[in-house]
């Protein structure tokens, strides 16, 4: 029991591992809260430092979701206690101890818990980001619809209730998160995005 607590702690901890900021701060010296959108994920990455770091952020944000998530069967096989463990980080990125509980806006870690979570339906939206996103070029809008489209994929997988419960919760929690992005798709003035420019 006090081991299952610790490792919960240490998920929260773990999430709360900003790379956004480490790596614009390697690559440009920048405090990625303090410039473009001030949001520290990754298409503010992309704004302020380039492709190649905001890919290396996803990565590493989307790693440590799925690594924490991975091995908490290791603690309890109990599909309860992942959920924990997922909530735990997600709660970690989204508002880390680190930086004043202003973190990012939770899809990329997202990823990473859903996929050690429930493969299937996180490959489905993953699947409606890129098409959203090729579509219109809108990341926000992209993570919005994958989020909407997580519990409707579990339900259609097969999931448990309380499978489809959390998935509806999460994406409640960043579509939240994005509150001031449909504010300006609404409005128009939201930023469309675009990782390999033509030369």
């Amino acid at each position: 029991m006090l081991l299952a607590i610790i490792y919960i702690i240490c998920a929260y901890l773990c999430g709360s591992i900003n790379f956004a900021y480490i790596i614009t701060k390697m690559v440009v010296n920048v405090d990625i809260r303090k410039v473009g959108s001030n949001n520290p994920g990754t298409t503010n990455v992309l704004r302020i430092a380039g492709t190649w770091p905001a890919i290396f952020t996803l990565i590493l944000d989307a790693f440590k979701g799925f690594i924490v998530v991975f091995f908490a069967i290791y603690i309890s096989d109990s599909f309860s206690y992942s959920v924990m463990v997922c909530f735990a980080v997600l709660l970690g990125h989204m508002f880390p101890i680190f930086f004043s509980f202003k973190g990012g806006k939770g899809v990329a870690t997202g990823l990473g818990v859903f996929l050690a979570l429930m493969p299937m339906p996180t490959v489905i939206a993953f699947s409606i980001f890129i098409l959203v996103f090729l579509c219109f070029s809108y990341i926000s809008l992209s993570s919005i619809c994958a989020a909407l489209s997580l519990p409707i994929g579990s339900y259609f997988c097969g999931y448990s209730l309380e499978a489809i419960i959390f998935s509806f919760a999460i994406a409640m929690l960043i579509i939240y998160k994005h509150k001031s992005n449909l504010k300006r798709l609404k409005e128009g003035k939201e930023n469309k995005s675009v990782f390999f420019k033509r030369k």
